[in-house]
């Protein structure tokens, strides 16, 4: 075998063609990603995960929070919420109840029901409004650098869910002072 004058051998074989070397550096894209036991225990790691995320989130774990419901003001207000009892967390179980009632095939129980509902809403709404301007005046007092814009209607929106459905759970037990 002889070199060439620019001190390079030869190779000692043809070219490949492009199509062939194209086919040689090409994976089958229809060949699975990884086997089934790798995919399993990815499948079960992601939900193990998911579950861990879950309960950090049910227990108030500021990193868990999402943005609505991150921050120390915003703490507070769930804590002031969870620390009273308020007309809109009943709001559900008396539809419930009315719905009940239409069942009944006299008029005086549907429009009692009726009435029962609508009260119920009414104090809810007016309820909803104090309670609002009672968070705000209590943030801005413990948090005077904060801003209240949407705590109002955050502590409302919370207060209206029954207890055992607030997510995250509530910290604070009806009736118990927090600081």
């Amino acid at each position: 075998m002889t070199t060439p004058a620019d001190g390079s051998q030869k190779k000692g074989r043809p070219t490949p063609k492009r199509k062939e070397a194209q086919a040689s550096t090409k994976i089958s894209s229809l060949a699975p990603a990884s086997t089934k036991i790798e995919k399993k225990r990815a499948k079960d790691a992601a939900r193990l995960a998911r579950m861990n995320q879950r309960a950090a989130y049910m227990r108030g774990d500021e990193s868990a929070l999402p943005l609505r419901d991150r921050g120390p003001e915003k703490k507070f207000v769930r804590n002031f919420i969870d620390s009273r009892r308020s007309i809109g967390e009943y709001f559900l179980p008396v539809v419930g109840f009315v719905l009940v009632l239409s069942l009944i095939p006299i008029n005086i129980f549907a429009v009692a029901g009726i009435i029962v509902m609508y009260s119920v809403l009414l104090f809810s709404v007016v309820d909803g409004f104090l309670l609002s301007r009672k968070i705000k005046a209590e943030v801005s007092q413990r948090f005077p650098d904060k801003s209240t814009k949407g705590l109002g209607l955050y502590g409302w929106l919370r207060s209206t869910q029954m207890r055992r459905m607030r997510a995250p759970k509530p910290q604070v037990k009806a009736g118990e002072k927090f600081n």
